[in-house]
This record gives structure tokens, C-alpha cells and sequence, in this order.
């Protein structure tokens, strides 16, 4: 239970460095909605919605590129086109897994580390990944430029920014060890950064895990110089799948046809944030209006080129890949047992 509790706590700090815009602004949780979704998904709209089927999306944090894929779908109105009316709210404190599994939302966004504890051990969760929103994993460690952290030994005796949680500790002395660094030697501050720029303009630490698609844009939309490295260029072991959309099994099963038809309009969101940058920046602007218009732009530019990648198709999760990052965390010992293949995904409602 202490890893689940863990791995939410994780997915939080991770993605608040991708809401940083959001702060003060009264949300839409993911609790008010189910309260009112039996009361009103009956009622007659006069327009034929009320002959849509119903689909709660739950988010992993507040609105970011990320997730501009869902809201394109939605304002593009292609959701409504594969008869589905797909409503996007905030996850509970508990986090998106919880919501998931307990069949009040049918899909959400969630990570391939932070979700390992979901999904393995005795008291594993009924859910799984059923596509990847990003074909790799982005993030990386961000420094003052010159400071030498532009590779993983330079982080011998500076100050890094840590959750103090395992996974994230085991992938950092890895990278390290594997420069030819001494793990021993970083200091690990406890701290959940929030504000990037902030946290190192004022040296209260040198280095930060960031997602580079937010953090690091924010950093060059702040005109701060810095250095980065990305743990999958360190060690492809690291190139997992984050952030991931995940589905209640046992509702996937029994409703293939709808998980098809969600994804295929997800799909088509987030193809079209691939091609239409600025459109597709516009509207997620308007579903999230306290987001910073340039900011959302310039990280919507990067993103574009993330969402597929060079893979042949958007959503799709390469088995080795996941496989290979999950047989790691049970060579480290990081989780209750060793985890069997293909354990937390599938791409089998995938066009």
C-alpha cells in the first residue's frame, strides 16, 4: 500500500512541474463529476447528446500539453462522431489509478513508473495501459548552464532535488554509475520543485527531473541558459512510456467496441495537434484559459514531435520496450515480486 501511495505521490510532483500556469483556478474534480453524472446522463439535451454513450477521462494533473490530444477529440466533436460524449475532469487526491479501477472512470493518464505498484503484487489494480500519449520518455535532468551537470557525473557534489522514492534514486545512481560517477557523492535535497526557473535562479538546488515538453520550455520561454540529459540517452533501459492512457480491464472487456472507438478519436486529436500546432495549442487554451498562451504554443511546437514520433502509428506500445524497463525495476528489487511480460498494457484496442 506504502508503493501506491508512493507512486500517486510521484505521478503529482512529476506532472505539477507541468501546471505551474494552473495555480488558484477552481477545478473541476473527477468527484463532483461521477456525483453528478447518474443525475444527469438520462437527461434529454434536445440536440441528441442524450444518445451519446458516456465516458469519464480522468486526468493525472491539471491541463497540459500532455493532454491536448483529448481536448481536440472533444472540441473537434470527434468523439461525438464515434457516439461517444467524453467528459475530461481532474483526478481525486487518490489519483487517476483509483479512480479507474474502482469503474468511475473508464479511461485516464497515467505513467509506466508511478503505475508499476497499480499493477503488480497481490493487491494489483485492474488496469492497464492501452496507449502511449508520448513514443518516448522525455524527461531528463535540468541545470545552471556551465555548472558541468550536463552529463550525469557532474552531478558529484552539487544539490539535486529529490522525492526521496525509489525508482527515482535507483534510475539516478544508475545513470551516474554508468558515467562514471559516484552516486555516493550527489546531494540529495529533499524538495518538490514546483517552479524550475525559480528553484534554480535562486541555487536552493542545482539539478531537477523535468519533463522536458513543460519544464524545459519554460526555462527557454524565461530566457534561463541551461544544460539537460535525458535518461533514455544515458541508458535506453529508461526510454518507458510516460505519460500512458489507462483503462478499467474488466469495463475494456466487456465493451471493446467503445474502447476502439475512444481511442480511434483520440487518435484523431492527437494527430491533428500534430499538424495543426497553433489550432490545436488555441484550443487547449480555451479548455484551460489560466495556461500562458506562449508557453502553451511553444510547448505544443515540441510536443508535436513527440506524440509519434517515429513510430507508425500514435498510441502504439512497443512490448520490448515496456518489458525491458519493468524487468529492470525486478532486477533492482524495486517492486513486491518479479513482474511477468506484458504485465499493465495491451494494444489490443488500437486501430
Amino acid at each position: 500500500m506504502k508503493q501506491k501511495i508512493l507512486a500517486v505521490l510521484l505521478a503529482a510532483v512529476l506532472m505539477g512541474t507541468m501546471a505551474g500556469c494552473a495555480a488558484g483556478k477552481e477545478e473541476k474534480t473527477a468527484q463532483d463529476d461521477t456525483e453528478n453524472q447518474d443525475s444527469t446522463e438520462n437527461q434529454d439535451s434536445g440536440d441528441g447528446d442524450s444518445q451519446l454513450e458516456k465516458l469519464t477521462v480522468v486526468l493525472d494533473w491539471t491541463p497540459n500539453t500532455n493532454h491536448t490530444g483529448l481536448y481536440v477529440a472533444q472540441a473537434k466533436g470527434y468523439f461525438k462522431e464515434a457516439g461517444l460524449e467524453a467528459d475530461i475532469v481532474q483526478p481525486p487526491e487518490d489519483g487517476a489509478e483509483a479512480l479507474v479501477a474502482s469503474g468511475k472512470a473508464q479511461f485516464g493518464i497515467s505513467f509506466q513508473d508511478t503505475m508499476m505498484p497499480a499493477v503488480t503484487g497481490e493487491n494489483a489494480l485492474p488496469i492497464e495501459a492501452v496507449a502511449a500519449v508520448l513514443q518516448h520518455n522525455t524527461s531528463g535532468i535540468v541545470s545552471r548552464k556551465g555548472e558541468g551537470i550536463d552529463r550525469p557525473k557532474g552531478l558529484e557534489g552539487k544539490k539535486y532535488a529529490t522525492w526521496d522514492l525509489d525508482i527515482e534514486k535507483a534510475t539516478l545512481k544508475q545513470v551516474v554509475e554508468k558515467d562514471g560517477g559516484d552516486f555516493d557523492k550527489v546531494e540529495l535535497i529533499p524538495s518538490t520543485v514546483t517552479d524550475e526557473v525559480s528553484a534554480l535562479k535562486s541555487e536552493s538546488v542545482d539539478a531537477i527531473w523535468i519533463f522536458y515538453g513543460w519544464a524545459g520550455i519554460a526555462t527557454e520561454q524565461a530566457g534561463l541558459e541551461t544544460d539537460y540529459f535525458a535518461f533514455r540517452d544515458i541508458d535506453p533501459v529508461f526510454d518507458y512510456y510516460t505519460p500512458v492512457i489507462i483503462g478499467n480491464q474488466d469495463w475494456l472487456k466487456e465493451n471493446p467496441e467503445t474502447a476502439k472507438a475512444f481511442l480511434k478519436a483520440v487518435k484523431k486529436g492527437y494527430e491533428f495537434a500534430i499538424e495543426n500546432v497553433e489550432e490545436a495549442a488555441d484550443i487547449l487554451c480555451e479548455a484551460a484559459p489560466e495556461l500562458d498562451k506562449d508557453m502553451v504554443l511553444a510547448s505544443q511546437e515540441y510536443m508535436a514531435e513527440q506524440y509519434k514520433a517515429e513510430a507508425d502509428q500514435w498510441g502504439y506500445i512497443d512490448p520490448e520496450r515496456w518489458n525491458g524497463f519493468y524487468s529492470w525495476i525486478s532486477e533492482k528489487g524495486l517492486s513486491e515480486e518479479e513482474i511477468p511480460e506484458n504485465t499493465g498494457f495491451t494494444n489490443e484496442y488500437l486501430e
